[in-house]
């Protein structure tokens, strides 16, 4: 009983799966459980490349913080940031700047005890507990208040979390929301599975099945969610390719099409 006796004392849900948990399977994590385990062998079933989508995901957010930093951004709102695991946004961005300033911000009880214990000793990183459809109240938590000076640039971070927010909980708001915060300069970086074929959509009906939330959008719908700002090249595109660091293969896989994202700039 040990380890769901443990997490019932803190508040963790062990008989359905979560975002953060499923996602730390995919990464090869050891934060998760049975009933994590058992949700991402069903979409294996469907998208044997799972794992390898993860990657992607891991990748281009190692990616584009190194872009925003090179843009001039040395602080950032990482919401939906899962559990910590190895290059989070704080490693990629303090390794380009020490003192780049990060905030992750998820709902999963896990995040908040794993993460507490991971940056005790790094005095420019936070972990806020708070769900990110609602703005307002992260904006004004005196957590996220002490490490992000709303005057200067910030990196807006939705990486792999948009597509869990259905249409009716208006997401396009929510972004908005966001980056009316935040001052020109300020970058606004998705990451989002695609509407992108057959396995897709079929991957999708196993997520609304089973995790109740996973809205695959289009590549058109995805874009939408930069509506207001300067999208920066090359766009909004399947992840390996966005700004890769090696070359990539002239025919993408199921896989690698699963996910499509981009950065675009506040004017």
């Amino acid at each position: 009983m040990g380890d769901n006796f443990d997490a019932w004392k803190a508040g963790i849900d062990t008989t359905r799966p979560s975002i953060a948990r499923a996602y730390d399977v995919v990464l090869n994590g050891k934060d998760n459980f049975e009933v994590d385990r058992a949700f991402v062998a069903e979409i294996v079933k469907v998208v044997p490349e799972i794992y390898d989508v993860a990657t992607y995901n891991r990748q281009i957010l190692g990616r584009g913080v190194r872009f925003m930093i090179d843009e001039g951004v040395t602080q950032f709102i990482d919401l939906g940031s899962g559990l910590p695991t190895v290059e989070n946004t704080h490693h990629v961005a303090q390794r380009a700047n020490p003192q780049a300033r990060v905030v992750y911000v998820d709902n999963d009880p896990m995040v908040l005890a794993h993460g507490r214990a991971l940056l005790a000793e790094n005095e420019n990183t936070a972990v806020v507990t708070s769900d990110l459809r609602e703005p307002a109240a992260i904006l004004a938590d005196p957590a996220v208040r002490k490490i992000i000076d709303f005057d200067r640039p910030v990196g807006v971070m939705l990486v792999g979390i948009l597509h869990h927010l259905h249409d009716d909980e208006d997401p396009k708001g929510i972004v908005e929301a966001y980056m009316a915060a935040v001052p020109p300069g300020s970058h606004l970086f998705i990451t989002h599975f695609c509407d992108s074929s057959q396995e897709a959509r079929d991957a999708e009906q196993k997520f609304l099945a089973l995790l109740g939330t996973g809205r695959f959008r289009t590549p058109e719908e995805i874009t939408a969610f930069f509506d207001g700002f300067e999208l920066l090249e090359p766009g909004v595109v399947p992840l390996p390719l966005w700004r890769p660091d090696g070359e990539v293969p002239r025919r993408l896989t199921v896989g690698q099409r699963l996910m499509y994202g981009g950065i675009a700039r506040k004017r």
